[in-house]
């Protein structure tokens, strides 16, 4: 339960005709009922909501995330817990089903009383609780790339914005390895949408790519046929100009698709996939053999070389007990997500909601690739930028980075609606979608903005 919603007692009023006997008697009783207050807040666990898919279309990437916050929360306990309090993690299953994340996060935030929240994975799912945190004035922390264009006071986006991930890995393909065409492949839903809105504007004003130069493809959450697909990048790829997919596909349909890509003999050498939602977790169901050398873009890779990492991978296999058990970028974020609450927890000395909130900006703590990341005030961190090409042992051999971190950008730079735009949560301001070029904020909240997005 969080501290705001406790009641604060207060001190006897003392009636003039209370005889000597009975007023003992009621300080005995206020000294006693004092201490045992104070014993029961110490005793009274911090609990820890966790809000990720352990069933469905999702779970292939999500189950692990819990397992993460789990093996953090241990890790917390066995060094005494925060504040004089264990922490107790309270596990709820969304099951991939957007609206049944909304319905979860209530119970966390209203019935269970939880004072933080670890979840999500797709954008809509997000989109879907925000409303609710909002509402409740809950804190969820998020640890998937996204597509930006949002910024909520109660929301800490410790995944990849744009700036952080899509655009970076264009700018890597275009730079490094020539392309000239480019197959934007996303499943069909609010992050692949947004972020190619993103890439399609900076590709056509930035660099001057032309409309027949780029093609765009959804699919349904779990699509498992792929063959027309495949073959229809294939013939966009075999024009004469350097090709590749830029995939925004999301969960266990990445299966399939990598497979098809094998039947059909499309090589990394002639038409590379550079995937944002494709990590260690995922590759552990692929023959990987075939997808040498295609790539992915994140911000963590579990062949980054650091004392920190290696650590980090060693407490993992022994929480699982699977010396195969790999890492993944998610994974980081949430590691880093985790230790910032920590530190504001300690920095406020309360797990109240809006303690945290002022107490967490600034807030900076180490990552897994050997720097530091550090909370902005727009509710998102700084991130170094990676692209790591495919092994056949299913891991990463990380071939370019930026030169130091990247600080989360809300707002695309890209979007007419947007690139104005800025978030910035600290007092006077608070505001998430401020206008530099009026000098007003937007005024409707970020969910809000979601609610409009969902129904679109």
């Amino acid at each position: 339960m969080n501290e705001s919603r406790r009641k604060v007692l207060s001190r006897p009023y003392l009636h003039p005709y209370l005889r000597p006997s009975r007023l003992a008697a009621a300080a005995l009783v206020t000294t006693a009922s004092l201490g045992f207050s104070a014993q029961a807040l110490a005793e009274e666990p911090i609990k820890v909501g966790i809000l990720h898919s352990l069933s469905g279309t999702m779970a292939i990437s999500e189950t692990v995330l819990k397992d993460t916050v789990e093996m953090l929360i241990e890790q917390q306990n066995e060094q005494g817990g925060l504040l004089g309090r264990q922490l107790e993690a309270v596990v709820v299953d969304p099951a991939s089903n957007w609206p049944l994340f909304a319905e979860r996060a209530r119970e966390l935030l209203a019935q269970h009383e939880v004072d933080v929240v670890f979840g999500n994975w797709t954008s809509v799912s997000r989109k879907a609780v925000l409303p609710v945190f909002e509402e409740l004035n809950g804190l969820l922390f998020y640890p998937v790339q996204y597509e930006g264009e949002e910024s909520s006071e109660n929301v800490f986006y410790t995944g990849a914005a744009p700036n952080q991930q899509a655009i970076p890995a264009v700018e890597y393909l275009l730079n490094e390895v020539g392309v000239e065409r480019w197959v934007l492949a996303g499943t069909d839903y609010v992050y692949p949408r947004t972020t190619n809105r993103i890439l399609e504007a900076f590709l056509k004003e930035e660099h001057g790519v032309a409309d027949d130069d780029i093609m765009i493809n959804y699919t349904p959450f779990g699509h498992s046929d792929w063959q027309n697909i495949v073959s229809d990048i294939r013939r966009f790829g075999s024009e004469g100009k350097k090709t590749a997919v830029v995939s925004t596909i999301n969960g266990d349909a990445n299966v399939p698709f990598y497979t098809e890509l094998a039947n059909q003999g499309v090589d990394a050498a002639d038409i590379p996939v550079v995937a944002f939602s494709v990590g260690e977790q995922e590759l552990t169901g692929i023959n990987t053999g075939p997808l040498v050398g295609h790539l992915a873009a994140w911000n963590y890779f579990m062949s980054v070389d650091t004392d920190e990492n290696y650590d980090f991978i060693d407490a993992w296999i022994d929480y699982t007990g699977d010396e195969e058990a790999v890492t993944n970028d998610p994974m980081e974020a949430h590691y880093i997500g985790f230790n910032m609450w920590a530190e504001a927890v300690r920095k406020a000395g309360t797990t109240d909601v809006d303690a945290i909130k002022e107490a967490i900006i600034g807030v900076t703590v180490p990552n897994l690739t050997g720097g530091y990341a550090a909370m902005m005030p727009n509710h998102h961190i700084t991130k170094p930028v990676l692209i790591g090409e495919i092994q056949d042992n299913g891991q990463f051999d990380v071939v370019w980075r930026t030169p130091s971190t990247v600080a989360g950008d809300a707002w695309s730079d890209y979007l007419p609606g947007s690139r104005d735009l800025i978030a910035d949560w600290r007092a006077p301001m608070r505001c998430g979608n401020f206008n530099v070029a009026t000098g007003s904020c937007g005024g409707s909240t970020a969910a809000e903005e979601a609610e409009a997005a969902l129904a679109e």
